[in-house]
């Protein structure tokens, strides 16, 4: 009935308004069965998790903007203050990072919203104590609605500045270009300004290519840039030159080594250098890439060069004879040797001793135009064709007369660019193929057009052997790992006229010896004279054992096998030989 009050029974039933149940016990929830919660308890406990999880992102969203600022705060702040540049990644050929963008922050403010100029400033120079008060208080006085205070905080600052709690301050979140390896390649990945965008090196050459602005999509999430440079080979090759630099007392240095094969630049170094990431403490000398960007007269180097030439014009032969008993008397100059053999002297000899008076007259019997010809051929007389900005033009003589031939076949009164010389060895030993000089890596370098024949191709091999094992390079030999080469030391060119005591030493080689795969000048500017080299500061003496301290370290590292024995050599060489051990001789000063 109606209204009748429950009444519980001896029977354990309970009977609900006029009806009966028996009662039963609440069963635990037993993963597997069936839900006992109602629908209306579902819907409740659905509700209250969409609103924890909506509250949820609701606070990470506040913490971010609190501790690093919005995307768009600085811009609304800035009037439309465009977005960072986002370069790609740049990596070496083994696929290791070279640079690299990361995210910093940048503190700027809202001179509307400062309450305090002074105190402002005040605190912030407390925490940032490389900020100038007075300055800080200056700008914030202006009240301009965007104010940069500074750029690229560290985590540690930025929760420092954040911790005031000052009004009118906020972060902007920027890309910052990072070089993990410092110095290490300076000057072919080059640098960027505070703005990330490049400056110099490969980082202008990218800009420029790429045509990077505000707001472009690149950094880690773009195709990196892949160079031609080995890591391992650039640290051991900057690491020997910079010791060879301290050893000599040398004023500069450059170090370069080259596929001999495709042009690609396994390494490329010159002294002094700077650190990138940061790019606002270097000094115009330490910026200065000698290596494609200065021109110098190098000397005896450049007797390869010539000495190709004419034994691929036919105009001298391997077993030419060349009269070097007399000085060679040209107007008011005298063309003389470094140690005179005072004698007739065979092709090879006059490579082997660095022959400046048998040189001048292998250029002569090729004649002026002959040999202009083959200069620009090899890419000797116009700017050197490579990716970086910092290429050199050559100083050539204008007008060029004889005279000018004699003196630019040992390397005198023509400044080239270190990067050019190296290039123009490739195609020496490499079988007479010209290769163009590059800092990207591919994978299929296209071939270029034939300079000299493949015969004096080897016979230059041969000739460039014999300056190490009985020449003036004899310090640069490496066993394992043969070498070939020639010395160069030139005086600067100094107001006119050459400094006795200011050297240019250079050593050009090419290794190994008996497949040439790689090409390499090691060149120091003033060196000095030290006791262990008896006063002496031609190349013989530093640039040669520089060079084999490089080989002997990175020959391994290119995936050279030494070899345990040298194959037999050239039978005219051996006689050149026999003819340099019978008549006495002196070793040449380069």
């Amino acid at each position: 009935m109606i209204g009748r009050r429950n009444q519980p029974s001896s029977r354990g039933r309970v009977v609900l308004a006029g009806y009966d149940a028996i009662a039963k016990p609440r069963m635990p929830h037993v993963m597997g069965q069936e839900d006992a919660r109602t629908p209306s308890e579902r819907r409740i406990f659905l509700a209250l998790a969409l609103f924890a999880a909506c509250f949820s992102l609701v606070g990470a969203r506040l913490v971010e903007l609190a501790i690093v600022g919005g995307d768009s705060g600085p811009r609304l702040a800035a009037a439309g203050e465009p977005d960072p540049i986002h370069r790609p990644d740049i990596v070496d050929r083994n696929g290791d990072v070279m640079a690299t963008d990361i995210v910093t922050a940048s503190l700027y403010a809202d001179g509307r919203a400062i309450v305090d100029p002074q105190d402002t400033a005040r605190q912030l120079a407390s925490v940032l104590p490389e900020l100038n008060p007075e300055e800080i208080a200056a700008k914030l006085e202006t009240g301009r609605a965007f104010i940069w205070l500074k750029r690229d905080l560290t985590p540690k600052q930025q929760y420092a500045v954040h911790y005031l709690g000052l009004p009118g301050l906020a972060f902007r979140r920027e890309q910052k270009r990072v070089y993990p390896n410092g110095h290490t390649s300076s000057h072919v990945l080059g640098m960027v300004d505070l703005d990330n965008r490049g400056i110099a090196g490969m980082e202008r050459y990218i800009d420029r290519s790429m045509k990077l602005g505000r707001g472009d999509e690149g950094g880690p999430r773009a195709q990196p840039i892949a160079l031609s440079i080995d890591s391992r080979v650039q640290f051991a090759l900057r690491d020997e030159l910079e010791k060879g630099q301290a050893e000599f007392r040398a004023k500069a240095a450059v170090g370069i080594i080259m596929d001999a094969y495709t042009g690609e630049v396994v390494a490329m170094s010159s002294l002094p250098d700077f650190d990138p990431n940061d790019p606002m403490v270097v000094s115009d000398d330490a910026r200065f890439n000698r290596a494609t960007l200065g021109v110098y007269e190098l000397g005896s180097v450049f007797k390869a060069v010539t000495l190709a030439s004419a034994l691929d014009s036919g105009k001298v032969r391997f077993d030419s004879r060349l009269d070097a008993t007399q000085p060679i008397k040209y107007a008011r100059f005298t063309i003389h040797d470094y140690h005179a053999e005072n004698r007739w002297l065979s092709l090879p000899e006059v490579f082997m001793y660095s022959s400046n008076i048998g040189t001048a007259k292998i250029a002569l019997e090729l004649g002026t135009d002959a040999y202009r010809d083959y200069l620009r051929r090899f890419g000797l007389l116009s700017k050197p064709e490579i990716e970086l900005p910092e290429a050199g033009a050559p100083l050539i003589p204008s007008p060029w007369s004889e005279l000018s031939t004699i003196t630019a076949s040992f390397g005198q009164g023509i400044a080239v660019t270190p990067v050019q010389v190296v290039s123009a060895l490739s195609a020496i030993v490499n079988g007479g193929i010209k290769v163009t000089p590059t800092f990207l890596h591919h994978e299929s370098p296209k071939v270029g057009p034939r300079l000299i024949s493949t015969e004096v191709s080897q016979e230059m091999r041969a000739l460039l052997r014999l300056v190490v094992t009985d020449g003036t390079g004899k310090k640069a030999d490496v066993p394992g790992y043969p070498v070939m080469g020639k010395t160069g030391t030139a005086e600067k060119a100094v107001g006119g006229g050459y400094a006795k005591h200011r050297l240019i030493s250079s050593f050009l080689s090419a290794f190994p010896a008996e497949n040439p795969r790689y090409t390499m000048l090691i060149m120091f500017d003033e060196p000095q004279g030290s006791k262990a080299t008896y006063g002496y500061a031609t190349a013989g003496w530093n640039a040669a054992p520089v060079t084999a301290r490089v080989i002997s370290r990175v020959a391994p590292l290119l995936g050279l096998q030494p070899i345990e024995q040298e194959p037999r050599q050239n039978d005219m060489i051996h006689e050149a030989k026999l003819v340099t051990y019978d008549t006495g001789n002196g070793n040449a000063g380069d």
